[in-house]
């Protein structure tokens, strides 16, 4: 598997329509972006994913969240999985071995047993506290994250409650990716926004 992309960009519905938001994603420079929509039908979500993996530019990923059967359907290149859904193996068996498949990951028990699994990536978090679905688990920290990287021989994606600002602290800790959804999407021009990000990511060392 190619290194992740610093920036793993979250197109939430929260925030409006998931498919203008990852094409605005895209358009800023992301290289990755899940499509998160967790009330949406299945009818629903297999046509924003489709649509999304049609705009998506010649190489940029689009990972669905949750629905590892959407993902399969809409072509997507993977998908990223809580602990209530389909099991890492499972999803691996129907999407192949080029798929993308991450697990989310709240602690350093449910990390060492992920790692176990045939997943490309770990999401550690919320490392501090968020108004997201991570928000059912409580925040882990900075040396919760640094217990998980160092465990972890998987990359790891820092989520919950990201901002600009502390993510040199992140990377710092062992992460390899930040997945962002509010400091990115609630800040007027997103676009824009992407771009400062990734200005920012590939400056730190």
């Amino acid at each position: 598997m190619e290194p992740l992309p610093r920036l793993y960009a979250i197109a939430d519905r929260r925030f409006g329509d998931p498919v203008d938001i990852g094409r605005r994603l895209f358009a800023g420079g992301a290289r990755l972006v899940q499509i998160r929509d967790k009330r949406a039908s299945s009818r629903r979500l297999l046509g924003e994913a489709q649509a999304l993996v049609t705009a998506a530019p010649a190489g940029a990923l689009v990972v669905v969240n949750d629905r590892t059967d959407v993902a399969l359907l809409a072509g997507a290149r993977g998908v990223h999985l809580g602990q209530g859904d389909l099991p890492a193996p499972r999803a691996r068996m129907l999407l192949g071995p080029d798929a993308l498949v991450g697990v989310s990951t709240h602690n350093v028990d449910q990390a060492r047993i992920a790692g176990e699994w045939p997943v490309d990536y770990l999401a550690a978090g919320p490392v501090f506290p968020t108004a997201s679905r991570e928000a059912r688990d409580p925040p882990i920290g900075i040396d919760g994250l640094r217990a998980i990287c160092r465990l972890s021989r998987l990359p790891v994606v820092a989520i919950g409650g990201i901002r600009l600002e502390g993510v040199a602290a992140l990377f710092g800790a062992g992460a390899a990716s930040v997945a962002v959804i509010a400091d990115l999407l609630g800040q007027g021009d997103i676009g824009s926004r992407t771009r400062r990000y990734i200005d920012v990511l590939e400056s730190i060392r």
